[in-house]
């Protein structure tokens, strides 16, 4: 059977949220794959007035996104800079946070409790065994790395996981992403994509993988890993000379500022089995079509994982994990000229029409 099932597995988990500001559809869905290694968070009211969405998409194994989807967000609201009003700086740290927190006792307490059931068992034990007895403050991850037990050198996983998240703050949008899932947004009928592809062979990301000590073999790093920026993956990151950014694999995200205007009708954010199949132009077009008929969000998303699904295993594409969140403005915000300072979307770039093989 190897890393494909027989048949697809298509039932799909789909949610729909709203608030004042924004409304939301999602939904996932396992495939060909032999398990469901993508997750996902969507938080309306990550405090009064910002939202948070993101997706992750696992690779050798769903702890990492499963960890990520359960404390990324936490850790950009509890950061000093976010308090401070800069989310660019928060979502920055956050993502470097999810490589500290995920190593050490606790750390690997916690991805055993998310994996599967005879190491969630033994992370529990492990829990009430060794947890230290201090009240709250035991379960703060600035307390995390004081948590003693027989896993106290655990280096962090072997697996991984991309990440690309949106931040929604009145008429800004932040996007930040590692890795090779991607968020685009329309305006007026046009995708414009607002993260980068994170592949090995783009040229940054080769000089620094070359410089860290690592070599790219048909498209992979050290022969491996076809992604150039990850969370997890921290047998790429044992360089203890260089700092987290300069590491072979890094979890350090591009972070893009758009000021939102009248003429956005929609944000994706998906994970790379869609991109396979689809241009960000492609999809953007198709969610129009749908939108014509169908006003239920996560309905569309199921029509474009429907969509992608492959007939069989034969070509590859359209047999990985899918996984979508679709959100829409619900009230007009008043356009502004962007500043020199503001970063633009940029329109949908060619290479991102020939994807890449999914990870």
């Amino acid at each position: 059977m190897g890393i494909y099932l027989s048949s697809p597995k298509t039932d799909k988990f789909s949610e729909d949220g709203e608030n004042e500001k924004l409304r939301y559809g999602l939904s996932s869905m396992q495939g060909w794959r032999a398990s469901m290694e993508d997750a996902h968070a969507a938080i309306l009211d990550l405090d009064d007035n910002t939202s948070f969405l993101g997706v992750y998409d696992g690779h050798g194994g769903k702890v990492v996104s499963k960890f990520c989807a359960k404390y990324l967000h936490q850790q950009v609201l509890s950061d000093e800079a976010y308090a401070a009003g800069d989310v660019g700086t928060s979502l920055q740290k956050a993502f470097f946070r999810m490589d500290e927190m995920m190593q050490g006792q606790r750390g690997w307490r916690e991805l055993a409790v998310l994996g599967d059931k005879i190491n969630k068992f033994s992370g529990m034990i492990e829990g009430f065994i060794w947890s230290p007895r201090s009240g709250d403050n035991a379960n703060k991850p600035d307390a995390w790395a004081f948590e003693e037990g027989p896993h106290s050198d655990f280096p962090g996983p072997s697996s991984g996981s991309t990440a690309c998240v949106a931040v929604i703050r009145n008429k800004q949008l932040f996007v930040a992403n590692a890795g090779d899932s991607r968020c685009v947004i329309s305006r007026k009928g046009q995708a414009y994509n607002l993260s980068r592809d994170h592949k090995p062979d783009l040229e940054a990301e080769k000089e620094r993988i070359l410089k860290a000590g690592g070599f790219i073999h048909a498209g992979r790093v050290n022969g491996s890993l076809n992604l150039a920026r990850a969370i997890g993956d921290m047998e790429f990151k044992q360089n203890k000379t260089l700092p987290s950014e300069k590491q072979i694999v890094t979890a350090s995200p591009d972070v893009n500022t758009v000021e939102l205007c009248d003429d956005d009708d929609f944000l994706v954010l998906a994970c790379d089995g869609i991109w396979d199949c689809m241009t960000s132009q492609q999809l953007v077009d198709f969610i129009h079509e749908q939108l014509n008929s169908e006003t239920k969000l996560s309905v569309v998303c199921e029509k474009v994982l429907d969509r992608c699904l492959a007939p069989n295993t034969a070509g590859g594409e359209g047999c990985d994990n899918m996984t979508m969140i679709l959100v829409q403005f619900k009230k007009p915000v008043q356009y502004t000229e962007p500043t020199p300072s503001e970063t633009k979307p940029s329109q949908a770039e060619p290479n991102h029409d020939d994807p890449s093989s999914s990870n």
